[in-house]
């Protein structure tokens, strides 16, 4: 057994002991949660020796602002982020533009503005915002391993340095990515399995600062602008947009992954060639190749993209996945932080301490099941429909791409959706104007799961 707090029961402590296997977007945003629901006794596992945050840029929507605004921790991340005005999709090869779409009312329609910004700012704000919370406890450089589900969930955790001891709690939240080990363990036991696809996708993540691009006129002019940018082309597309007040132009891509040289690391990330991103993008147009070509040799960072098949639960007993451990999507959305985010903000709700005071597993499990019953069908139906922007958006030449470029042509008379759904309006009210926490609460009256005073 430990004796560095994490079983604290063992010391008379009554309190609801939750464990949290992976400290990303989703354990983050999870432990504050609860913690701000009222619990406790919180502990993070974490496989990392800390929390140095690294990443290029994300986009901010307002359904993950809202909820940060509640959990108190939005104002600072808002400080550093840039406010999208609009979003322009553009032909690769000529810099032509397809489509325009102003932005300035989803604020209006939605409370928050669509802002962009850094990822370091977001898991920061977050991690500062736990490290400020008693309840939270934060145990690094841990492994985690032989996890058992019943009465209630037990595992081992491993030290980088030190002894394996075995914790007990009270509920078990993994979120530990898409190579999640608690995934594995809790459909193991259910007799089921969900292999990593590779989804023949890879992305470049690229960052260039101002001081990079300031001898450039129309490069200067992509940073001060306050857009997001999409130059797409057969079977691949860059993102591009300013973040850190405009400090930083960060530039992501989509593309077949046949370049990726093979990584085993936890996050499938790896050193990209500058010549063989030059390559991918060779039939670009000229800004494009200046833009790619301000990247250092040694600097471009290549990652594979890899979801799995949708499960057939997210919840085991007093256990439940979140955020890519159970959802993991491709990124042509950028919703899949925010719905890790979502993850998180419902489980607060069901999980409150005066709903399931009595500690009772069918009580914790009841709890688990409305907050599958509120997230999975939402998270996974924005899964597939990410995955068919990036087809839209990828279509070589053929009828297709007329038909859809037919499409943009009409938009720009003011006349129907935006094929890129990212940017459509009828797609942003279904995912912005959802609020997951009022959902949450629906679903427990719904239920008869009442908070007991």
């Amino acid at each position: 057994m430990a004796t560095n707090g994490v079983n604290r029961a063992m010391n008379g402590d009554t309190s609801i002991k939750i464990c949290i296997v992976g400290a990303g977007m989703g354990g983050l945003a999870t432990a504050l949660a609860l913690a701000k629901a009222g619990h406790t006794d919180i502990a993070v596992f974490e496989m990392a020796s800390n929390l140095g945050f690294v990443g290029a840029g994300i986009q901010l929507a307002p359904n993950m602002a809202r909820i940060l605004d509640r959990l108190g921790v939005w104002k600072q991340i808002a400080d550093e982020a840039v406010q999208c005005a609009d979003t322009s999709i553009v032909e690769g090869s000529t810099n032509k533009e397809l489509g325009h779409v102003n932005l300035d009312y989803v604020q209006k329609a939605y409370g928050y503005p669509h802002m962009v910004g850094h990822r370091a700012s977001l898991a920061g704000s977050m991690y500062h915002g736990c490290k400020k919370d008693k309840a939270i406890t934060f145990f690094f450089s841990s492994s985690i391993s032989g996890v058992t589900f019943s009465p209630k969930p037990s595992f081992t955790v491993t030290p980088r340095e030190g002894k394996p001891y075995r914790v007990d709690c009270d509920i078990l939240l993994g979120a530990d990515g898409v190579k999640s080990n608690t995934r594995v363990a809790m459909l193991k036991e259910l007799g089921e399995t969900a292999d990593v696809q590779d989804t023949g996708q890879a992305a470049y993540r690229i960052m260039l600062t101002r001081d990079q691009m300031k001898h450039d006129p129309e490069l200067l002019a992509l940073i001060e602008a306050d857009t997001v940018t999409r130059w797409i082309g057969e079977k691949r597309h860059i993102i591009a947009y300013p973040i850190s007040n405009k400090t930083i132009y960060n530039i992501s891509t989509a593309q077949p992954d046949t370049n990726f040289a093979e990584a085993t690391n936890a996050t499938y990330t790896t050193k990209g060639s500058k010549t063989q991103m030059m390559q991918v993008y060779g039939d670009y147009c000229p800004m494009i190749h200046r833009m790619l070509d301000l990247v250092p040799d040694g600097e471009v960072c290549e990652w594979k993209l890899r979801v799995h098949a949708p499960l057939s639960t997210w919840v085991h007993g007093s256990m439940a996945l979140v955020g890519d451990a159970c959802h993991p999507t491709l990124p042509h959305l950028a919703q899949g932080a925010a719905q890790a985010i979502e993850d998180a903000a419902v489980l607060g709700v069901v999980l409150a301490p005066n709903r399931i005071a009595d500690r009772k597993p069918e009580t914790i499990n009841k709890a688990l099941k409305i907050y599958e019953k509120v997230r999975k069908e939402r998270a996974e139906t924005l899964v597939e429909l990410a995955a068919e922007n990036g087809r839209n958006m990828h279509l070589g030449e053929g009828k297709a791409k007329e038909e859809r470029d037919k499409v943009f042509a009409a938009l720009k008379s003011g006349k129907g959706p935006v094929p890129d759904k990212w940017a459509d309006a009828d797609v942003q009210r279904m995912i912005y104007g959802f609020d997951c926490m009022a959902e949450a609460e629906k679903a427990c009256m719904e239920e008869g799961f009442l908070a007991k005073l």
